[in-house]
């Protein structure tokens, strides 16, 4: 049975996924894990992860990992929903470095927006505690969607205007 991914939970995943990297890359975390490690959530239902590279050796570590820790991991990032921004590798959040690999929060503002864009409740909740930490600006985010608006016919699950609508509807300036 696996477990629930508290703070520490994820940190021990990291270390022995750290320890069992070969090759120097980064782990960018997304969902789940950044709300818990960020302080927003206690726990999550599983890690999200993309590797860069994605090697076989890690990718061997996660299944053993899983087991050994009870913990659920998936490898899902915004990039397999939304476009991101070009440079999504470097706007990300440094979390540790453990062996060989970087830990980096996914770029924030690709997570806020995929989160839109799918719209569950706690993908909202997560968005609204992303706002309140002022870990993303709804002027940034808007013009960040604005950049990647042409490219979501490559999504063709995406309805582009209610995307937009929802954007709209969450970033839309907040009188004060």
């Amino acid at each position: 049975m696996r477990e629930l991914a508290d703070d520490e939970r994820i940190r021990r995943f990291l270390r022995a996924l750290g320890a069992a990297a070969d090759t120097d890359g980064a782990c960018y975390l997304t969902g789940g894990a950044t709300a818990v490690l960020l302080g927003w959530r206690a726990s999550t239902i599983d890690v999200d992860i993309r590797l860069v590279p994605e090697t076989e050796r890690l990718l061997r570590a996660i299944q053993a990992l899983k087991n050994e820790l009870r913990l659920n991991v998936e490898l899902a990032s915004p990039a397999d929903f939304i476009p991101v921004h070009p440079d999504w590798k470097e706007r990300g959040l440094f979390v540790a470095r453990e062996g060989l690999l970087t830990f980096v929060h996914f770029d924030l503002y690709a997570q806020a927006l995929a989160k839109v864009e799918r719209a569950h409740s706690q993908d909202l909740g997560d968005v609204a505690a992303m706002l309140a930490l002022g870990l993303v600006d709804r002027a940034d985010a808007l013009a960040y969607f604005e950049q990647i608006e042409p490219d979501l016919y490559r999504f063709p699950a995406i309805d582009p205007r209610a995307f937009r609508r929802r954007v709209e509807e969450v970033f839309a300036p907040r009188d004060r």
